[in-house]
């Protein structure tokens, strides 16, 4: 009895998923957080050596005594291997999540709002006139030397959208949609319900009354709140798209952003992020943090895919769009000087000069490899139904 008592301890170790035991003696036995997936059966009483290694190696034990025949399992070897590696994974590194959220909450969130508002609230009109007919402001993608920036951020969002691999009828949630037209296009080509936040009043403004325009009132809204107030209770997604909005989270908030992430997203869904990334660990530089994005921080891709395995995301693919964002911003520029003469007289020459080297410093920053941009498609848990390769990101 001994022996039996000390083998049901240490098998208690693997506490996540879910499996069963049979004893030599006929005795049979759960063990896990879930329903059983497979059977441990034990042909004969192990020796109390076994059982003392066991505690230091379940699994080095558990593969020898398959060897010798002193076990067998039950059930398919792949349930067997993810209930080993969801007990043998090192510890997960921990967060003071609600001490993050409390901080944000205690004023930070209000300045993060004004924040937004410095530089979104500008004006729908002012933004109108450089950008594109989509009103998109985030990196564009050139399939073509020759495509426009209205043909390049249409391309933008299908490409986007279809690594996601929509279906009909699933939820997509938009974190920092913008003027909404990626929510818009995904409701209109894929049949998806579709959110988008913000926490800008003018794009809320802008989006919503494109939706009206559309008569999309019954496949996408725009909700006008902070990312951390969308409830899980009430929301949860089949996937989820993120476009240049991590850059707003700020350094130590990146683990609070992942983690919501994650609570909203279903089992198994897919999360594309898109952001601008840092080559090297550093702080905003002073003129772009004083001008243009008060409380901004770039993360780099070694902070930020470090993050991924602690709360739960599977990378699945990462793509560089660098040199797309220098190509946008050169466009973007163009654009600005050829209108910056017409806009109204509450844009002075100090701002005009201002955003006209935020424009042209950016591409050049892009073009010399300062900063890159970057897309990460990744799942939620293990996703074993997707595509083998990712040729079908590329479609024509």
């Amino acid at each position: 009895m001994l022996k039996k008592a000390a083998l049901k301890a240490a098998l208690k170790l693997w506490n996540k998923g879910g499996f069963s035991v049979q004893f030599w003696d006929g005795e049979e036995k759960s063990y896990g957080e879930e329903e059983p997936k497979f059977k441990i059966i034990f042909h004969r009483e192990p020796k109390l050596s076994d059982i003392k290694d066991m505690n230091n190696d379940l699994v080095l034990t558990l593969g020898q005594a398959y060897m010798d025949g002193s076990i067998d399992f039950e059930g398919s070897l792949d349930d067997v291997i993810a209930v080993m590696f969801k007990n043998q994974n090192g510890d997960v590194k921990k967060y003071a999540l609600d001490d993050l959220r409390k901080k944000m909450f205690s004023g930070i969130e209000e300045q993060e709002r004004k924040n937004i508002h410095s530089h979104y609230d500008l004006g729908n009109d002012f933004y109108a006139k450089w950008l594109d007919k989509t009103m998109s402001y985030s990196c564009a993608y050139f399939k073509k030397p020759t495509d426009t920036l209205d043909e390049a951020q249409l391309n933008k969002i299908d490409h986007s959208l279809q690594k996601l691999l929509l279906k009909d009828n699933e939820t997509l949630l938009d974190i920092g949609c913008g003027w909404g037209w990626l929510i818009i296009r995904a409701a209109q080509q894929y049949g998806v319900k579709a959110v988008g936040i913000t926490l800008s009043d003018e794009q809320y403004a802008g989006a919503t009354e494109r939706i009206i325009k559309l008569g999309l009132q019954d496949k996408v809204k725009v909700l006008l709140l902070n990312y951390m107030d969308l409830d899980p209770a009430e929301y949860q997604f089949d996937k989820i798209v993120s476009i240049g909005m991590f850059e707003h989270v700020g350094k130590e908030f990146l683990p609070l952003y992942l983690n919501k992430v994650n609570t909203l997203l279903k089992d198994g869904g897919l999360f594309l992020l898109h952001s601008i990334m840092g080559y090297n660990e550093a702080p905003t530089n002073g003129w772009i943090k004083k001008y243009i994005f008060p409380g901004g921080y770039v993360p780099t891709v070694r902070e930020t895919v470090s993050l991924f395995p602690d709360f739960n995301f599977y990378l699945l693919h990462m793509e560089s769009l660098r040199r797309h964002y220098a190509r946008t911003l050169d466009e973007w520029y163009k654009n600005f000087e050829a209108c910056k003469d017409t806009l109204p007289e509450k844009y002075d020459e100090q701002f005009k000069r201002m955003w006209g080297l935020y424009l042209s410093g950016c591409a050049a920053a892009f073009r010399t490899g300062n900063i890159d941009v970057v897309q990460y498609l990744m799942s939620k848990g293990i996703n074993n139904n997707l595509p083998m390769t990712n040729e079908y990101m590329y479609k024509k």
